[in-house]
């Protein structure tokens, strides 16, 4: 029991150091003026699409997720609620339509999920910046911080992502997680993974969710 433990004391560690590397790598690109929190694929998907538009007293503008915020025609970022986002599991690349109310408030509506790849992979923590990441293979994926506090995700579990199928990004919806430990029934646990990573279809449109804040 004691060498189990030490064992995954030291897989813990291993996957702190890889986050902690990952964060180290992008604020040096910002620092050195890198373009590492840029997505030109998404800022030319935006670019692609209409204007905006004035319907009554509301605004209308058209956008793309970029995992954080949505992008617009003209390039300008607008807000997303974390919580509209991960409730609705948006992915890098889904087209959304912000109605900007004459009050001021933001509704976002999805109009254009683009198609999704389902990936398990294992939480880890930067106990420096307390961000979370995604580690699949050697890859380490963003995930809002939002989701990862509705499932009370921590170091270690088994967190179930979608990614887009067709293009590369930084960030991942998370859509459950699997906590460390917690079933004995590991051979079921295998079947369920297979499964979803076998299931790669694009999931229904999500409902119209208004911002309050």
């Amino acid at each position: 029991m004691a060498k189990q433990n030490q064992i995954g004391q030291i897989k813990k560690l291993i996957e702190t150091a890889h986050v902690a590397l990952e964060s180290a790598r992008q604020l040096l690109n910002q620092i050195t003026g890198g373009k590492e929190s840029e997505d030109p694929e998404i800022a030319h998907m935006a670019k692609e699409l209409a204007e905006a538009k004035n319907e009554g007293a509301d605004k209308i503008v058209e956008g793309v997720f970029d995992g954080q915020n949505m992008i617009g025609p003209d390039g300008k970022q607008y807000s997303i609620p974390a919580n509209y986002a991960s409730k609705s599991k948006l992915v890098a690349g889904d087209t959304l339509k912000l109605t900007i109310k004459e009050d001021g408030s933001f509704m976002y509506k999805q109009i254009g999920p683009i198609d999704r790849n389902r990936l398990v992979g294992l939480l880890a923590k930067d106990d420096i910046t307390d961000e979370y990441r995604v580690l699949v293979g050697d890859k380490a994926y963003k995930v809002l911080l939002a989701s990862i506090t509705y499932f009370k995700g921590e170091s270690g579990d088994e967190v179930v992502i979608l990614v887009p199928k067709e293009k590369e990004t930084e960030w991942a919806a998370v859509e459950n997680i699997i906590k460390a430990g917690e079933s004995s029934k590991e051979g079921e646990n295998t079947d369920i993974k297979e499964e979803l990573k076998q299931d790669k279809g694009t999931p229904e449109n999500v409902e119209e969710i208004e911002d309050l804040s």
